[in-house]
């Protein structure tokens, strides 16, 4: 099974159209998660239209239309292995024993909001994932987003793919 994972897309205030590699992706994606941060309707409208799955979830800069279609918290298991993906989880510092004592039946974590990737597994195996932004690198060198395996009931083969400078 194969994912791609995003986060932080502010269309269109940091960018006209998501990015044309992330977009090619689409068709090879079984799931496609994104963890907030939309902004407009348009862009979850096209990734539910063109993914054969989307597990996704309302960050902090989306407004009620959003919110009404999306949950704060989404969960699933993909192949076995017990996904959640919310927006924000605080502070870099104490990460991954804050995220694992919030969600200790996960495997995996998906998070946004800091556009900076992160890879880490906590104490007790969560590991969490943050895509970075395809759309706003902030301080960040590049603009992200995640490719990844399930297989097994494991996860695999997670790539940062970085983005051409427009």
């Amino acid at each position: 099974m194969r994912l791609l994972i995003t986060s932080d897309t502010h269309l269109p205030q940091r960018a006209k159209a998501l990015p044309a590699p992330l977009l090619d992706e689409l068709p090879h994606a079984d799931v496609v998660i994104h963890a907030g941060d939309w902004v407009d309707v348009a862009t979850l409208d096209l990734l539910e239209h063109r993914s054969r799955r989307l597990i996704a979830v309302y960050g902090n800069n989306d407004g009620p239309e959003l919110r009404a279609r999306l949950p704060e918290v989404a969960r699933a298991d993909l192949g076995g292995v017990r996904f959640g993906v919310v927006h924000e989880t605080g502070p870099a510092q104490g990460r991954e024993a804050r995220c694992a004592a919030r969600f200790p039946d996960l495997d995996v974590l998906v998070f946004g909001h800091s556009h900076i990737p992160w890879d880490t597994t906590a104490p007790g195996g969560l590991r969490l994932l943050n895509p970075g932004s395809p759309t706003d690198r902030r301080r960040q060198p590049y603009r992200t987003y995640l490719t990844a395996s399930v297989a097994d009931g494991r996860l695999t083969d997670v790539v940062l793919h970085r983005l051409p400078p427009r």
